[in-house]
């Protein structure tokens, strides 16, 4: 094994569709790699003129310079050439020394992303630059070798897909309950009473904490990322804190999270606070909801998440992108189920989620 710069085992691929030759637009996303554009975003996002996509031949590397940090960066296997936004970087690499999957990998694992943090630069927004992404250095082992880890990871990437796929069955069953019990809470078959959210909940915004503000320890707060885990049934473990001082001032200010309140973050990712204790926290991300319930919170999110994907859908029409909005959450109509019939989805949710 020796360590080697990426400069000497990539080069850059700046070929465009000037002749129109290719028209499979395609995107690289961080959990699937290569996907049709139409199909990541649900409809079609691109340019009429695709002269100037920048075409990616089978074996070449893509990756979106915006994105890399978050594992945006893909092989395309899928077609001959397929095309890509302008905006993406395409490489090819030297297959004698280094194979494609193998880097990509590599850019993928903790060690790959410290070094993509460390080459990434921008004012406003962290970008990784060809030439930046040159200058990272890669543990290079022989082809034999790189043919044998790619192998053991593939076959770990299978486990996981399958994985995935028995929890989405349960995630499916719930979803499932949850129709036979109230119907759809969209169209409301069921006629059930409809209330504002705001009618039977507390819905506030999080106020921003500022990178400075950060101590060793201190008091633990939310982040999008404690969210994202919350909404996955983990348990969560805050890494930042601030001072107990500076606690007791945003206290008086602005309520804290506790236990059952629901967080919401831009994007529509819910999750519930269950905590084993009387632990407070507070919470930074700006674009974070915090919902208090007198519903069962179980209940909610689930109805919440069937509203969310209704008003995301509406709202990007003609756009990539849509964020949740305070007004626009208060004022979604929920479906007014007794307590009872609510507790008892609760159960058969903790129930399942056990399983999971």
């Amino acid at each position: 094994m020796i360590k080697k710069k990426l400069h000497t085992l990539v080069s850059e691929y700046s070929m465009r569709n000037k002749k129109g030759e290719c028209s499979e637009v395609y995107s690289v996303t961080n959990s699937q790699g290569f996907i049709p554009s139409t199909d990541y975003f649900s409809k079609e996002v691109f340019s009429k003129d695709l002269s100037t996509y920048k075409i990616v031949e089978n074996g070449m590397i893509a990756y979106n310079p915006s994105r890399i940090n978050v594992g945006s960066v893909a092989v395309q296997r899928a077609l001959e050439k397929v095309i890509v936004s302008p905006l993406y970087v395409v490489f090819s690499v030297k297959e004698d020394e280094l194979l494609p999957e193998f880097l990509v990998s590599y850019l993928h694992s903790d060690v790959g992303l410290q070094q993509i943090a460390t080459h990434t630069s921008g004012s406003v927004r962290d970008s990784l630059k060809f030439n930046a992404l040159q200058d990272i250095e890669i543990n290079l082992y022989s082809i034999d070798d790189q043919k044998v880890i790619i192998e053991k990871l593939q076959k770990l990437e299978s486990a996981i897909k399958k994985k995935k796929m028995i929890l989405q069955k349960f995630d499916d069953l719930v979803k499932s309950q949850f129709i036979e019990m109230f119907g759809d809470p969209i169209r409301n078959d069921r006629n059930w009473r409809l209330c504002a959210l705001d009618s039977i909940s507390e819905v506030g915004s999080s106020k921003r904490i500022f990178e400075r503000e950060y101590v060793a320890n201190g008091v633990p707060f939310f982040r999008t990322k404690e969210v994202v885990e919350l909404s996955k049934g983990k348990q969560i473990t805050t890494e930042l804190y601030i001072s107990q001082e500076r606690f007791s001032e945003i206290k008086k200010e602005f309520g804290c999270p506790r236990q059952g309140d629901l967080l919401i973050s831009a994007v529509g990712t819910i999750g519930v606070i269950w905590l084993v204790d009387d632990r407070e926290f507070y919470f930074k991300d700006g674009n974070l909801l915090q919902v208090r319930t007198q519903a069962n919170p179980e209940f909610l999110r689930h109805v919440l998440l069937w509203l969310i994907a209704d008003y995301k859908q509406e709202m990007s029409k003609g756009t990539a992108y849509a964020a949740l909005t305070i007004n626009a959450l208060k004022k979604m109509q929920i479906i007014d189920v007794p307590l009872t019939a609510q507790n008892e989805f609760a159960r058969f949710v903790e129930q399942t989620d056990k399983s999971k």
